[in-house]
């Protein structure tokens, strides 16, 4: 079957020529199954609140919008003693859209699952329609490199004044946090407002994420839709070179650079 076919939905799940009210939908997050991965239909789901998951570009697109939803607060970005240290030594040469397409197909490399397994979800037909939405300025990515080696990074989709994540990676150690922290710092300066995470789990936690009501998300997105969006080629500002410090207190108040 072609990648971009319409796809046949699942019993109690609509098709995606329109998204749902992710709000009514069930807490497990699944709201809509099948369409197609274009730039169009990526941009309405994230303009609403849900992001693309599933395994196999053989099978349907499942859209989802968790309950509840991890988020991050750009300027609650919790930095540890250690990192903090590896920050300010500058272990790392930290970029921004230099190398999208490497990010992505590194975050796409088949990782161990805690059964044994390894897979990926990023898939690549999801790959070539992110690479395209960096093209037209709305997907970005931030580099770590370690000499001429890339050794780390992320990358998201930007709206309005809130940076929606989808993955990061990370061959050498912390080059993925030193990434989210220059992010972070930079998100901050912008008045960006909210870093999406999608998901809880541990990592994202010890990094500062909290539990946000899908309710409440779904509102800051709406309301998101009012402000223009840096479209383009992200360029981090090279002339900030303020010390990074440690998190102040145990639940991340103020940690950017002082």
């Amino acid at each position: 079957m072609a990648a971009n076919a319409q796809l046949p939905g699942l019993p109690g799940f609509p098709e995606v020529s329109e998204f749902p009210d992710a709000s009514r939908m069930p807490a497990d997050g699944l709201v809509a199954v099948g369409g197609t991965l274009t730039v169009e239909r990526l941009l309405d789901a994230y303009s609403h609140g849900i992001f693309p998951w599933f395994d196999s570009d053989a099978g349907p697109v499942l859209w989802w919008s968790p309950e509840p939803r991890a988020v991050l607060a750009p300027a609650q970005l919790r930095i540890s003693k250690s990192l903090a240290k590896r920050l300010n030594a500058r272990h790392y040469r930290v970029t921004a859209d230099t190398a999208f397409a490497d990010v992505i197909a590194a975050c796409a490399a088949p990782r161990a699952t805690e059964g044994g397994e390894s897979g990926t979800w990023i898939t690549p037909h999801m790959q070539s329609s992110y690479c395209q939405l960096h093209r037209m300025g709305c997907a970005h990515s931030v580099e770590a490199w370690q000499g001429g080696e890339l050794v780390g990074g992320l990358y998201g989709i930007a709206l309005g004044r809130m940076f929606f994540g989808e993955s990061m990676f990370s061959r050498a150690t912390d080059a993925s946090k030193v990434a989210l922290a220059h992010l972070a710092r930079q998100l901050t300066a912008w008045s960006f407002t909210l870093i999406d995470c999608q998901l809880e789990s541990d990592h994202l936690r010890s990094l500062g994420a909290v539990p946000m009501p899908r309710r409440e998300f779904l509102n800051r997105v709406a309301a998101n839709a009012g402000f223009e969006t840096r479209l383009g080629r992200w360029q981090l500002d090279a002339n900030d070179a303020s010390p990074w410090r440690r998190s102040r207190t145990s639940d991340g108040a103020r940690n950017t650079p002082a």
